[in-house]
């Protein structure tokens, strides 16, 4: 798995004592991408000012969001009582534009008779990216799930049937129906159905801390709920269910309700449309 160290664009402030380490942070201070840190065992982590889940071992992780920056900071307070304050720079990113033809129109305005279904699946969906859990999977890094094209990038503005929807938040990943998908990390399954409306087959594992990854559009779910998987293992064969003109997966990234673009968690650079991956 590749890793990305990263050096402060900006230092702040240093410890009192002028000697700790600055924490060691892989991943690009980018709009949608996911920083990984360790830090000393018992240290406490601040991102922006927002406490952070710390594992026993000292690794934590935070996301960046969409619409980011210029500017993040990391707050450090050490098992000494001695503090670190650091400020990155954030890059600034510009999204495509992406339009989509062919799609039923109750995909793109659902009718009155279900959007009680769609709500329920929103309050699950946002439950299972919710989790804060003490486990640290993300920690070792990220795979691609499968070998595939990229047909659609993520922070794309969508154009449905000609009328403008929210972005895209995740990477559409081109490969025939029944193509297997592999976990990029270990985590915890927490969510996995087959039949959300827009979604169709989805499955959410939870790496941890906040940190999770999406798969939608599936033919089939291997997994279930509360179940345990490891780095490569399969957990569901690509599909077109929901909504999608074709087969393909679509691979979404959070940390809670930060939406993260998958290809930085992997490779540290976007993807662009077209690209072979990986």
């Amino acid at each position: 798995m590749m890793r990305h160290v990263l050096c402060a664009l900006l230092l702040a402030g240093v410890s009192a004592s002028g000697l700790a380490a600055a924490p060691d942070l892989h991943g690009r201070w980018m709009q949608g991408g996911l920083i990984r840190g360790q830090t000393e065992p018992g240290a406490q982590v601040w991102f922006n000012g927002k406490p952070l889940r710390v594992s026993p071992a000292g690794d934590f992780a935070f996301g960046l969001a969409y619409e980011e920056g210029p500017a993040a900071e990391l707050r450090v307070r050490l098992p000494d009582g001695s503090e670190q304050r650091h400020e990155y720079a954030v890059e600034r990113r510009e999204y495509d534009e992406q339009r989509i033809s062919g799609l039923p129109q109750k995909m793109v305005t659902p009718p009155e008779a279900a959007l009680k279904q769609i709500a329920l699946d929103n309050q699950r969906v946002a439950a299972a990216r919710a989790r804060d859990s003490a486990h640290a999977d993300f920690a070792g890094g990220f795979d691609w799930p499968l070998s595939a094209t990229v047909s659609g990038v993520f922070g794309s503005r969508r154009i449905l049937n000609g009328e403008p929807r929210q972005p895209h938040f995740g990477i559409d990943l081109a490969a025939p129906k029944g193509t297997a998908i592999k976990a990029p990390a270990g985590g915890v399954v927490s969510l996995a159905r087959d039949d959300l409306y827009y979604t169709g087959g989805t499955i959410i594992l939870d790496h941890g801390q906040g940190v999770s990854t999406t798969y939608l559009h599936l033919s089939r779910l291997n997994v279930k709920p509360g179940q345990r998987v490891e780095g490569g293992q399969t957990i569901g064969l690509v599909g077109a269910t929901g909504r999608a003109t074709g087969p393909h997966l679509c691979w979404r990234a959070n940390w809670f309700d930060t939406r993260l673009d998958p290809s930085l968690i992997v490779d540290g650079k976007p993807v662009s449309k077209g690209e072979r991956r990986p």
